[in-house]
């Protein structure tokens, strides 16, 4: 049995992952649906075997979700992270997760999230539990420096 697809089902299932992205928010669908219309776009003018068009839909979803998770967030995350969001953080309260020991840094996790990120490492100056509630005090780099409001 010869399966011939032509460059128009493929529009097809691109429009149908995008569209499908709206409906599951997972944010991974969006990749392979325009993958999908990479190769449908690419059918159009070039003759191609169903094997090289699932093949180049492959290389082209994983390309767009690998540019999107190491490139394009990132960059979007760390724009949205100005002085004035930064300014709002301040006060906000968490609960510790997991405690500081050594060297390594304890976890904060928000119940909404502080600068897109519901989890943040901390450091403080006085001893803390699990469970114990903290507020932000000041935002350095990657980590928060917390303290204990009583």
């Amino acid at each position: 049995m010869d399966i011939q697809m032509l460059y128009w089902h493929w529009l097809v299932i691109g429009l149908f992952l995008v569209v499908a992205e709206i409906f599951v928010p997972s944010f991974t669908i969006l990749w392979f649906g325009l993958g999908a219309l990479m190769v449908g776009a690419l059918a159009m003018f070039l003759p191609m075997t169903v094997s090289v068009q699932i093949l180049i839909w492959t290389v082209f979803s994983v390309l767009f979700a690998i540019a999107w998770f190491k490139f394009i967030k990132p960059t979007m995350a760390s724009g949205k992270q100005n002085d004035q969001s930064r300014a709002a953080a301040l006060g906000e309260f968490g609960m510790v997760t997991k405690l500081p020991a050594g060297d390594s840094l304890g976890m904060i996790r928000f119940s909404t999230p502080v600068l897109d990120r519901d989890e943040w490492e901390f450091t403080c100056d006085v001893s803390v539990n699990v469970g114990d509630r903290l507020s932000i005090k000041e935002i350095s780099g990657d980590k928060l420096v917390v303290t204990r409001n009583d």
